[in-house]
This record gives structure tokens, C-alpha cells and sequence, in this order.
């Protein structure tokens, strides 16, 4: 079955949704993401139009469905050690923390958008080779269930590991080798330490989240307008413990966000 392309209007709808939803603005620059990414659902459910699926996400009896236009249009592309620099400080904070961790107090860190996983994983092999049997958690969230999904499994295509150390790669990865040639899939020992979870940072976090010596908030903040993105940042730096380091994307700012956490350099903060 043909459906039409998206128009004006049905764009403005799926806008305001992905707003309401998730925070995200979206320029007007997207409408091809949003035509391409929902053209399988409109034929899923036999529609012609974007706007009749728009009204099906709205009749309230397809949660599942709402999810899924959510996984559709939040997500993006990422890679291990994107950023490199800030796994320098990332390890350099773990040392620094190493004497005083035991079994109560953790050195924990926070992927706080963690997409497909790949960001995780990079934080859990730095401290993993740093820490080693020394206590420390990492926790990943993401809004998207099937990134998630994903993620929890921790295979990927090789090109998301030209910036992956070898050694790293040697000691945590797996080759693929016959059909899963030109893939690698995360230790399962090192896929255990990394716990991932839904939460959505345009509502009210989760009590049980705790606090973090370390929090990644990168390469989000530009989908979201001002007044969201000092909600999300208010509500994200609140984990962090004093001292603690907050990560943002390098083509990202606080400026005027938030003047609670002290400029290291570009892109990286303390509390």
C-alpha cells in the first residue's frame, strides 16, 4: 500500500508529540527522519496517512505503540570512546577515588542517555581496568525501550569500535568470527556490571536512582529548548555528589543553563 508523504501539519503533530513525550524539539529540518522512521508503521497498521496514525497514538489504547513512536524518533547514533577525553578524566577520577571505595560506598557513574549502549560500555571498561576489584557501579538510562533492548545484548557492527583501544578490545570483546564476521559483542562478565534502565529525564527521575561521582549528559541537550534543558540539567546534577564531574557534549553549553557546577574546561563540569 502507498501512503502519501507527511505534510505540514501531520510534521507540527508528530512535533508537539515528541515534545510532550520526551522534550525533544525538533527543527523543521527532521520531517524526512519523521517520514522515514514512521512509514513502517503507517504500513504495519494498514494507514495512509500520517495523520490517521497520529490519531491512533492519541485514541489512548495503543501504549505500547506510543512507546515505540518514542524509540522511533529519539534515536541516535553513537560509538565507543566517542569523545575520547572525557574517558581520560573519567579514569583519572576513578584513581583518585580508589582508596577510599568499599563495599558501602561504590564509585558509581551515570550514563544518563546511553542510546544503543555503546557509552556505557566504554565507562565500565575504563573502570573495570582501573578499579578492577574494587567496588563501583554503572548505571545506564535511556528513554527508548528498544535501545535498551539493544544495548542489554552488546553486539555491534565493528566500525563503532575504530576508537575502542585494542587492548581494551582484546580483553573485553568478542570477535565475531563465520556469520557474525565484522561484529563484536561486549564480555558477558562486563555486559553484568552495567545496569540499564528506562527513565525518561523530562519527569521526575526515580528515587531509587541514588547519586554518582561521575554523570554523561552528552549530545541530548540539543534537542531540547531552554526551559527543558534547565529542567533536565536541575534534575540530572542533583545526583551528582559534591565533588562529583558532569560530562556534556562537546558541541554543548551551560551557559546560562545552570550555576551550580563549576567550568573545568569545554564540556566538562564539578559540583
Amino acid at each position: 500500500m502507498q501512503h502519501c508523504a507527511i505534510n505540514e501539519s501531520e510534521f507540527a503533530s508528530f512535533r508537539r508529540f515528541i515534545f510532550d513525550m520526551a522534550g525533544i524539539t525538533m527543527s523543521d529540518s527532521k520531517k524526512a527522519l519523521v517520514s522515514g522512521r514512521l512509514a513502517k508503521r503507517l504500513q504495519h497498521y494498514g494507514l495512509q496517512t500520517y495523520d490517521a496514525y497520529f490519531r491512533l497514538l492519541q485514541s489512548g489504547q495503543h501504549a505500547n505503540e506510543v512507546q515505540l513512536a518514542v524509540d522511533l524518533l529519539t534515536t541516535n547514533e553513537t560509538y565507543f570512546f566517542r569523545e575520547s577525553r572525557h574517558f581520560d578524566l573519567l579514569r583519572e577520577a576513578a584513581e583518585s577515588a580508589r582508596p577510599n571505595l568499599r563495599a558501602g560506598a561504590p564509585f558509581r557513574v551515570w550514563s544518563a542517555a546511553c542510546s544503543s549502549g555503546e557509552e556505557p560500555y566504554s565507562i565500565a571498561m575504563v573502570l573495570a581496568d582501573v578499579l578492577g576489584n574494587a567496588p563501583w557501579e554503572v548505571v545506564a538510562s535511556d528513554i527508548s525501550t528498544r535501545v535498551l533492548q539493544r544495548a542489554r545484548v552488546g553486539h555491534y557492527p565493528m566500525e563503532r569500535a575504530s576508537h575502542l583501544p585494542q587492548d581494551y578490545l582484546r580483553r573485553f570483546c568478542l570477535k565475531g568470527i563465520r556469520e557474525q564476521a565484522g561484529t563484536l559483542l561486549v564480555d558477558k562478565a562486563l555486559r553484568q556490571r552495567v545496569q540499564f534502565r528506562q527513565v525518561n529525564l523530562n519527569t521526575d527521575l526515580p528515587g531509587d536512582l541514588g547519586t554518582y561521582n561521575v554523570v554523561f549528559l552528552r549530545n541530548v541537550m540539543i534537542y531540547f529548548n531552554g526551559d527543558t534543558k534547565r529542567q533536565v540539567v536541575a534534575r540530572v546534577t542533583s545526583r551528582i555528589k559534591p565533588g562529583g564531574s558532569f560530562f556534556i557534549g562537546h558541541s554543548e553549553s551551560l551557559h546560562e543553563i545552570n550555576d551550580t557546577l563549576t567550568t573545568v574546561m569545554p564540556s566538562v563540569y564539578r559540583k
